[in-house]
């Protein structure tokens, strides 16, 4: 990898870690669906912007429809999980967590989609789930239902990153492949779409009792605009670059820039709860990720003769 691609990586890591400190402050003003809403809105309108200068065809090839399913399963349930986390737990919290994306697809492509669950991989989901409980009874937060809440709604975002790897390999990479900007957009279309609805049902019957000040709306549109649309975007380009597995070690990175954004913004504390859990969780996301060693060679008595 070339210097530039660890700037790009750190960088990336910056921004989705800041993504759960912008969420902190405008979920709890505005509440879960409100912002999960904006979230995908913005993000939708940051990327049309984006091909617009960058004068890509809207030609989906006729996966419009997947790309916006696709949407619903890997921004829509899960922006609004992160929503609902955000008014329950600290930002490091939610990074952390967001770390077991890829043991969530570990088990997910083992129950569902047939993918091989090695005994490497088996360790790792066997770690993460320790990291997982030594960070919410450890922390500095008090173990309460609250906590346990929060951190579920976080297994459940990941769960659906989980799963929508698997569905996007089926649904667009094995059918010829589209240009990914395209897939990110169509994804955040599909997820305003989801979430409108609701949107517009909940702040009829139950408007939030303050749409926020300059603050909030500022972090919306961070998030929206900078989080969601540019960092789609950068990812993207990073999996050409280097390749998707080295581009997946973002998810070591993201829970230090998600601590540490909490710490210095937010005043939240750092314990033995984020340094031990967080360190299992990022252990057993790098026994999952990391290549399992090629079978010996057989024997030259069991090999063919050479001609």
């Amino acid at each position: 990898m070339r210097p530039s691609d660890y700037v790009r990586l750190l960088l990336l890591a910056a921004i989705w870690g800041a993504s759960f400190l912008f969420m902190r402050v405008a979920a709890p003003v505005l509440g879960a669906l409100p912002t999960a809403f904006f979230r995908v809105l913005l993000g939708a309108i940051g990327l049309l912007v984006i091909l617009a200068v960058l004068k890509t065809q809207h030609d989906f090839q006729g996966k419009l429809k997947a790309t916006m399913v696709l949407g619903v399963i890997n921004s829509g349930i899960p922006f609004l999980m992160y929503s609902m986390a955000a008014m329950l737990l600290p930002a490091g919290y939610s990074a952390i967590l967001n770390a077991t994306t890829p043991l969530m697809g570990v088990l997910i492509g083992s129950m569902f989609f047939n993918d091989t669950l090695t005994p490497k991989k088996a360790a790792g989901v066997f770690i993460g789930l320790l990291g997982i409980t030594l960070l919410t009874t450890t922390g500095p937060m008090t173990f309460t239902t609250t906590v346990v809440m929060g951190a579920l709604a976080c297994l459940v975002a990941t769960s659906c990153y989980g799963a929508a790897g698997f569905l996007t390999r089926q649904w667009i990479a094995d059918k010829g492949g589209l240009d990914a900007k395209l897939v990110a957009f169509g994804s955040q279309v599909g997820a305003t779409v989801f979430l409108a609805p609701f949107f517009a049902i909940s702040t009829t019957v139950n408007p939030p009792a303050s749409w926020g000040d300059s603050t909030v709306w500022l972090s919306l549109a961070a998030v929206g605009f900078i989080c969601t649309a540019c960092a789609y975007i950068l990812y993207f380009r990073l999996i050409a670059d280097i390749g998707p597995v080295r581009s997946l070690t973002v998810t070591f990175l993201i829970p230090p820039f998600g601590v540490l954004w909490g710490v210095m913004f937010l005043d939240e504390h750092l314990s033995t709860g984020h340094l031990y859990g967080g360190g299992l969780i990022c252990l057993a996301v790098w026994f999952v990720l990391s290549k399992s060693k090629p079978k010996p060679v057989q024997a030259a008595q069991d090999s063919p003769a050479a001609t």
